[in-house]
C-alpha cells in the first residue's frame, strides 16, 4: 500500500521542495489503507538530505496543508510520531469502493468511505494506542470511536505523551541521540547592527583585561569596527553574536599600534586576552549558530 500512498504524492500533493521529499519518506512507510506510518524526525532529516529545524518546518507546512496529520493518540516503535495521510487515505478508499462497483458509479446518497482506524491491523506494524488520560490529548479534529485524536499541530511540551515504561527523554528509536524536544522553535536571531553587548560580556571585557588595555574609546572603535565587518553577515542568536564579538575583542590591538586587525584566526592570543582553547571555543560556538544553507 506504500505504492498507492506514494503515487498519491506524486500525483495529487501540492508540496514543493524538503516539504515534499519528508511526505514522501512518510508515504514510503505506509503499510495498508489506512495510510498510516510511524518515522523519527531523525530518520526523516537523514532521507530528505536535511537538517532537523528544516524537516520541523516542513512538518509544520505539511500540518497546515491537510496533507498530513499528526496522530497523537498513537505511537510507534521507540515512541516515534505516528502520521496519517488523509487525503491519500481517502483516494485509496475510493479506489477501493470504485473497484467494488465493476467501475459503474456509486449509487446517490451512498455514504463516504468509513475512515476509521483499525488497531488491530496497525498494532503487527508496532504501532499501538498511547497510554494518557483522555484529558491530555488535545487537537484539532474531535475523537474518533477507536482511535481518538489525530491533529494538524503538536502538543504543547509537557501536556502529556507519558509512558510509565519509557522515560521522558527516551530517544524515537536505537540509532538515535536522547532529545527530549517536539517541533521546538529556534532561538530568536537578529542581525550584527542590532545586537547590544550584554552586562556580562562587558564585564569579561573587563576582567580579562581588555578594558584596560584598549580603553573606553578603543573598545567602542573595536566594537564599531566589528559591526561594520559583519553587517553582511546573516542573523544570528545572542549567544552566537557575543562569542564572536569577544573573539573579535581580543585579537585587536590598542589605539596607536600599527597594523590594526580584528579577523579572528589570525596570530596568537595577546596577552591578557583570549587563550587558544577560549578562542578555539568561541569561534566553535559561533560555527554551531552558522545556517548550513540547508534550511
Amino acid at each position: 500500500m506504500s505504492s498507492d500512498a506514494r503515487e498519491w504524492v506524486w500525483e495529487h500533493s501540492s508540496s514543493r521542495g524538503t516539504a515534499r521529499l519528508v511526505l514522501l519518506s512518510i508515504a514510503d512507510r505506509v503499510a495498508d489503507e489506512q495510510c498510516i506510518a510511524w518515522a523519527s524526525l531523525t530518520s526523516l532529516a537523514e532521507r530528505a538530505n536535511a537538517s532537523r529545524s528544516t524537516v520541523r518546518d516542513a512538518l509544520d507546512r505539511l500540518l497546515d496543508s491537510s496533507e498530513l496529520e499528526q496522530v497523537d493518540d498513537l505511537v510507534g516503535p521507540q515512541r516515534s510520531t505516528v502520521y496519517r495521510l488523509p487525503l491519500a487515505a481517502k483516494a485509496v478508499a475510493d479506489a477501493t469502493r470504485q473497484q467494488k462497483t465493476d467501475g459503474e458509479a456509486a449509487p446517490d446518497g451512498e455514504p463516504e468511505a468509513d475512515l476509521t482506524l483499525r488497531l488491530s491491523a496497525l498494532r503487527r506494524y508496532g504501532i499501538r494506542p498511547r497510554e494518557v488520560p483522555e484529558s491530555a490529548a488535545t487537537g484539532r479534529k474531535p475523537a474518533g470511536p477507536e482511535t481518538g485524536t489525530s491533529r494538524r499541530k503538536p502538543a504543547p511540551r509537557g501536556t502529556g505523551n507519558r509512558n510509565s515504561d519509557v522515560p521522558e527523554t527516551g530517544p524515537q528509536n536505537r540509532s538515535e541521540p536522547k532529545v527530549n524536544r517536539r517541533y521546538s522553535s529556534s532561538a530568536a536571531v537578529t542581525p550584527a547592527s542590532e545586537w547590544q553587548v550584554d552586562p556580562a560580556t562587558h564585564t569579561w571585557a573587563r576582567q580579562q583585561g581588555h578594558l584596560a588595555r584598549l580603553g573606553e574609546e578603543g573598545l567602542a572603535e573595536a566594537d564599531a569596527k566589528w559591526r561594520v565587518h559583519r553587517s553582511g553577515w546573516k542573523p544570528r542568536s545572542a549567544g552566537a553574536w557575543a562569542a564572536d564579538w569577544r573573539s573579535w575583542v581580543a585579537r585587536e590591538h590598542a589605539p596607536g599600534r600599527p597594523n590594526l586587525y580584528a579577523l579572528p584566526g589570525t596570530g596568537a592570543a595577546k596577552s591578557g586576552g583570549m587563550t587558544r582553547a577560549e578562542a578555539h571555543t568561541a569561534a566553535l560556538l559561533a560555527a554551531l549558530e552558522e545556517p548550513t544553507g540547508t534550511e
